[in-house]
This record gives structure tokens, C-alpha cells and sequence, in this order.
């Protein structure tokens, strides 16, 4: 496995037309603003949870408790983002602008009537929402005040997303990383404010830190919305022309949505299931966890924003009918993001006691998380990648592939094994990570099989 990740570093890209040198500095060009977006959006989350952090284990726990019931709301716009960045790169390949629009009003359509649905289902049902979820009566209560705040704000992140989606189709990351960098340092900025009450602010604590969170997210809604009323811009709407129904577009959508809504929502279950589990082990081994997956975030953050420059590539390219150029920016992609995930690695490894300390104070949870710190350095290596592979495959409209990809593993492999490794051989919270290491290992494995062989580049959209 460990030879297979290796030999990425050394493949060679047999392409003259675009050279390899040409598609390196493209890749990067449109990678870097994706991957930095990224990047610093999860170091910004990171000291958002750190503030947190400083309120105690269960303020850590009662804010981690409510991401699953929050993304499980946010699943079918995610579906529908998929769709969105597929057809958009797709239309943009073909060089048919005047579908670049018709896409993003349908899009954008569908979205605010899901993000409004989804955002009062979450309002309205927090409390049964978090009980599933495995909320302890120790932080209940602030959870679901923190859950109802942050719902409010749904409604914008999903719109804000779907617009970024719809950019990064036409390979525009620069907006994505605009919008999402101004908003969240709005957010850490209100937090710093509100949790702590500092000047003429209340002292809200964790409340605080969802409504800072709400208001972020109405200034990331904001900045993408001007982003289509730009009249130089691809996507540009303006919204005195009459709205014509296509039925061609919303089939594209129901096509690339329905594997990937699938994909989402047993990803969501897997998640809850497996949250639920490491909840279940108590309070402390909870903080733990989610400060440690504090960390993993800002790792994934590398491969995300990669996925997310390829996928946009890899769809252009294959609009323009050169599936030998998407499968080197593919290879291009992974290769850039091994060298990422190794030098992240090792210094994860090396200074894990001071990360774990810029979270919090708290020795127990420090001992607890240093072996699991060492876990998640060596699940990086493979995680990385095959979320460029996964953004890959996506990218290319093999959203079938990725959803029973992700309906075996996250579903079934990653919930069932941490149910063994931390209860039916006594591991704990280690062997509740271990099973995410196995899980990513063969994700790893399936899905690099899968892009090798290549009949995701006949695929139509």
C-alpha cells in the first residue's frame, strides 16, 4: 500500500498537448486559491473551537455534538452542488455560455428552497435531532440554543455554497476563497467578542460562538450573491430577464444528485453512527475526539481544496473531449497532494502534545489524544489522496462509483469496526480511530483501482 502511494510521486505524464510543465502551472493556478480557501477556513475553525475550548469539555462537546444532525441537513444541498460544479465545467468545456446561466439560475433556484426547507426542519426538531445524535444531558440544553442559532444561518451557507460550487465549475476559486476566508474571519472576530464578552458585548459563551457563526455565514452569502451580479462574470444573472424551465437542466441535476444525495446521506448516517459510538465512551473521550478531529479537518482542508481544482479540471477537460488530459491533471493532482500529506505528517506527529495544547488546558484530554494524534498522521497519507481520487471520479460524473464507495465504508466498514475495536476489544477511544484508519486505507485502495482504469472518462453528462 505504502509502495503504491510512493509510485504517484514518480509517475510520468505522457502528454505533449498541453505539456506536462503547462498543466503543472494550470493545476496550480487553479488549485492554490481552492487549497488555501480551504486551508485557512479549517485553521480558522480550529481557533473558533479553541476559544471554545477554553469554556470546558462539555461546551467542546455540547458545539461537536451538533455537526452531524447540521450536515445532515446540509446533504441534499450538497447533492445538488455536485451536480452544479459537474454540469457547470462540463458547459464550460464545450464553451456554451449561454448554459453557464440558464445552470446557475436553476441551481440557484432549488437551493434557496432547499436551504429554507432544510434550516426550519433543524429550528423547529433540535432537540429530537440532537437526542439521536447522542447529546448527554450534561450540555443538551446548550446544544440545542447553539443548533437553532447556527440553523438560522444554514440558509445562507447553503446558498453561499451553491454559488461557490457553481464558480469553481468555471474554474473562478478565487471567489469561493473570497466569500469564505472574509466570512470566517467575520466569525472569529464575533466570537472572540461574544463568547468572552469583551467592550460592550454580552458574555454568551457558547451561544456567542453560534451566533458569530450565523452572522459569518450572512456575510459569505452576501459577498457570493455581488459575485453573480457581475456582469463580466460567467455566471452573471440578471434578474429582469423572465425564467425559462428547463427540463434538460433539472434532469442533469436529478442525474449527477441523485447517486451523490445517496452517497451523502449514508456518509451522514456512518458519521452519526460513528459519533454517536465515540459519545457514548463519556464526556472527556468526546472532547477528545473532536478536538483531535479539529485537527483532522485542517488535513482534509489540503485534500479538499485539491479534490475541488481537479474536479473542475478533470470536468473542463473532458468537455473538450481530451480524457488523455484529464487523467494527467488527475495523476498531477494526487501527486501534489502526497507531497503535502507527508511534510503535514510528520510534523503532526512530531509536535503533537502542542497542538493538542493550543485546544485546551486540560491534561487528561492531552494524554488522551497524543497516541491518537500519531493515528491520524498515518490515516493523512492515505486520506489526502483519496479525496483527490474521490474529487476525481466526481469530477468526471462517476457519482455511482463514489456513492456505494461511501455507502460501504462510511456506513458500514468505519461504524461497524469502531463498535468492535472500541467496545468488542476493549481499544476505546484509539481503537474508535484505528477504524478510521482501516477505512481510509481501503477507500484509498478502491478508489485508486477505480480512476486507474480509467472508464470514468466515457461518461456523459
Amino acid at each position: 500500500m505504502m509502495g503504491w502511494l510512493l509510485n504517484l510521486i514518480g509517475y510520468k505524464i505522457d502528454i505533449k498537448d498541453p505539456t506536462p510543465a503547462s498543466m503543472i502551472k494550470k493545476t496550480i493556478k487553479i488549485a492554490w486559491p481552492s487549497a488555501t480557501e480551504a486551508f485557512l477556513i479549517s485553521i480558522i475553525g480550529a481557533v473558533d473551537m479553541m476559544m471554545v475550548g477554553r469554556l470546558g469539555e462539555s461546551a467542546i462537546a455540547a458545539v461537536g455534538i451538533t455537526n452531524q444532525p447540521k450536515f445532515i441537513l446540509l446533504s441534499m444541498l450538497f447533492a445538488l452542488n455536485v451536480g452544479t460544479t459537474v454540469v457547470i465545467s462540463r458547459r464550460r468545456g464545450e464553451k456554451n455560455y449561454q448554459a453557464l446561466k440558464d445552470v446557475m439560475r436553476h441551481s440557484l433556484i432549488m437551493s434557496f428552497v432547499i436551504s429554507l426547507a432544510f434550516s426550519l426542519i433543524g429550528i423547529i426538531f433540535a432537540k429530537e435531532l440532537l437526542l439521536i445524535a447522542g447529546a448527554s444531558s450534561d450540555y443538551l440544553a446548550t446544544s440545542i440554543n447553539y443548533l437553532r442559532v447556527i440553523m438560522i444561518g444554514n440558509f445562507f451557507l447553503g446558498m453561499s455554497m451553491n454559488i461557490n460550487a457553481a464558480q469553481r465549475g468555471v474554474g473562478n476559486t478565487f471567489i469561493a476563497m473570497k466569500t469564505n476566508l472574509t466570512a470566517n474571519i467575520v466569525n472569529v472576530i464575533l466570537n472572540f467578542l461574544l463568547i468572552n464578552g469583551i467592550w460592550i458585548f454580552p458574555r454568551l459563551e457558547v451561544l456567542g460562538a453560534g451566533i458569530a457563526t450565523t452572522i459569518g455565514n450572512f456575510v459569505m452569502f452576501v459577498i457570493a450573491f455581488r459575485s453573480i451580479l457581475d456582469k463580466e462574470s460567467l455566471l452573471y444573472q440578471s434578474f429582469k430577464d423572465s425564467f425559462e424551465y428547463s427540463k434538460d437542466i433539472v434532469s442533469s441535476f436529478v442525474k449527477l444528485g441523485k447517486p451523490a444525495l445517496t452517497e451523502q446521506i449514508f456518509i451522514r448516517i456512518g458519521f452519526l453512527l460513528y459519533a454517536r459510538a465515540v459519545a457514548d465512551l463519556g464526556t472527556t473521550a468526546f472532547a477528545t475526539h473532536q478536538l483531535v478531529m479539529n485537527v483532522m479537518v485542517i488535513s482534509f482542508a489540503i485534500g479538499d481544496g485539491l479534490s475541488t481544482a481537479n474536479s473542475a479540471l478533470i470536468g473542463q477537460s473532458l468537455g473538450s473531449k481530451r480524457p488523455d488530459v484529464a487523467m494527467g491533471y488527475g495523476k498531477i493532482t494526487q501527486r501534489i497532494g502526497l507531497t503535502l500529506a507527508i511534510i503535514f505528517s510528520s510534523l503532526l506527529a512530531l509536535n503533537r502534545r502542542s497542538v493538542l495544547s493550543l485546544f485546551t488546558s486540560d491534561q487528561n484530554i492531552i494524554e488522551l489524544g497524543g497516541p491518537l494524534i500519531i493515528i491520524l498522521a498515518v490515516i493523512i497519507l492515505f486520506q489526502i489522496v483519496q479525496v483527490i481520487v474521490v474529487g476525481a471520479l466526481r469530477g468526471a460524473g462517476d457519482v455511482k462509483f463514489v456513492a456505494t464507495l461511501s455507502l460501504i465504508s462510511v456506513s458500514i466498514v468505519r461504524p461497524g469496526l469502531t463498535y468492535l475495536f472500541a467496545y468488542g476489544l476493549g481499544f476505546g477511544l484509539t481503537g474508535a480511530w484505528m477504524s478510521v484508519l482501516v477505512d481510509q486505507m481501503m477507500r484509498f485502495a478502491i478508489s485508486q483501482h477505480r480512476f486507474n482504469g480509467a472508464t470514468w472518462t466515457k461518461i456523459k453528462v
